[in-house]
């Protein structure tokens, strides 16, 4: 209440009956206990040049009776009274996913803003009665103690996440991962590492769990990018997919004053200085000290570096840059045009022909017959990008054209076919030896040149 008035001041009597009328009006007849006894008569009679020379610590007189004004007990109840708004806030949200859709689906990246829902889930019953699903997707290169942490809250929660990897990859096989994509896509092609890893994978998890609402732990306070986002929007993934953002008005700190409230469940790289986690491969702590952590539900050190505006995810994509240059702040997933995740083949019509196996490449390599050769996959924008020149080249080409999938076999394309990367163009001659077009020019002209320099 802010009263703006031209009269003279009210005497103390008049402003005490004042201040508890006000007291009354927002509180209620209760007491309120940031206005306590005062601890001693020096408050009441303290001049104005000894201010600095009173006991009362945070307490402030507010007038003058026998009453003071404890200012630090005030913050402490307006952050409860808040806090416990934005509980009621996000658990009014979920109810809406979780009972007037029919399969609600969480996919949890176990960060602080998601152990907040998850627990908010628990409590509410939707993980023991399945209203709430979890879905959690691995990207092969997360910290070791994420899918670690993810095995010890099922058990606690007492629920069973759906796990979701690259494609054509089983659930926790690395090695099968980096036979088929490579260890190394990410430092290769990023956007397509994030499409392969992150995006592909989500949009397979939302449609196999039939998803008609997303919950996810997105806030206003992560930065300009998620500034406007309200508590429930149509996702950009699949189509008109509804998304609740339960926790869409909380800052961070509402987070870790809830998670210190329930001692709930939280990622154990907090305590080591990571205030928000990610992949392995690009997230720092903050400071990159460590000296910033929370453990055993306390901050250690300034707490500043994690909680100010837009810094959450500071230590996120750390020496990543987009194509375009600009720095790289989300995976993808949250993104317009997230949904167009290549998902299908390439020269599924026309003059260029499927090579369907190893024997069958081995075949042509040793026919005796000149041929043309493009080691591709399907996923790379740079296959995707020559996909119209090359299939106009076969058109009218002099030998045959083949394409092979190299990302299936990349131990036989390394060794036999010059495939370092994608794609790779290559001249089977009749000899046998595999000549690689080394050239960035990809026009059908430019294949035709290739060619004719081969004969």
């Amino acid at each position: 209440l802010f009263v703006v008035c031209n009269k003279e001041p009210k005497k103390p009597t008049i402003m005490k009956a004042y201040a508890a009328a006000v007291a009354t009006v927002l509180f209620g007849a209760s007491a309120i206990s940031a206005f306590a006894p005062a601890a001693s008569k020096s408050i009441t009679t303290r001049s104005t040049n000894s201010i600095a020379n009173t006991q009362f610590s945070s307490a402030l007189r507010m007038a003058d009776d026998e009453k003071i004004f404890d200012q630090e007990a005030f913050i402490a109840e307006s952050k409860e009274m808040r806090l416990k708004h934005l509980e009621e806030q996000a658990m009014f949200a979920l109810k809406i996913a979780c009972e007037n859709y029919g399969n609600a689906v969480f996919p949890n990246a176990m960060i602080a803003g998601d152990v907040v829902i998850t627990h908010l889930l628990h409590r509410m019953g939707y993980l023991k009665d399945g209203k709430a699903t979890i879905m959690v997707v691995d990207t092969f290169h997360l910290f070791p103690e994420t899918m670690e942490f993810l095995r010890e809250i099922e058990e606690f929660y007492g629920f069973k996440a759906e796990v979701f990897c690259a494609e054509g990859v089983p659930v926790g096989d690395k090695d099968a991962y980096d036979k088929k994509y490579g260890a190394n896509l990410w430092k290769e092609d990023i956007e397509q590492y994030d499409k392969v890893c992150k995006v592909e994978p989500f949009q397979r998890g939302l449609k196999t769990l039939n998803t008609d609402c997303m919950i996810n732990g997105r806030t206003r306070w992560q930065g300009f990018e998620r500034a406007w986002i309200d508590q429930f929007e149509n996702a950009p993934i699949g189509g008109g997919l509804a998304k609740c953002n339960p926790i869409a008005y909380w800052t961070l700190e509402d987070t870790f004053d809830y998670i210190a409230k329930y001692e709930v469940p939280h990622h154990p790289l907090h305590a080591k200085g990571y205030p928000s986690i990610g992949d392995a491969k690009d997230t720092i702590p903050i400071p990159e000290d460590g000296s910033t952590k929370f453990v055993n539900f306390k901050f250690e050190g300034d707490k500043t570096p994690w909680l100010d505006y837009a810094c959450e995810r500071k230590g996120r994509f750390v020496g990543l840059a987009n194509k375009d240059g600009s720095t790289k702040t989300e995976c993808g997933i949250h993104v317009a045009g997230a949904e167009r995740t290549f998902d299908r083949d390439l020269w599924e019509e026309g003059a260029v022909k499927n090579i369907a196996s190893v024997d069958e490449a081995k075949d042509i390599i040793s026919s005796g017959k000149d041929a043309i050769v493009a080691v591709y996959a399907p996923w790379c924008q740079f296959c995707q990008g020559m996909e119209d020149e090359f299939a106009k080249y076969a058109e009218s080409a002099g030998v045959p054209v083949y394409k092979f999938r190299g990302d299936e076999e990349r131990e036989f394309v390394q060794a036999n076919m010059n495939t370092e990367s994608f794609p790779t163009v290559n001249f089977i001659k009749a000899d046998g030896s595999v000549v690689k077009y080394d050239s960035e020019a990809r026009s059908a002209d430019d294949f035709a040149n290739f060619e004719k320099s081969m004969a």
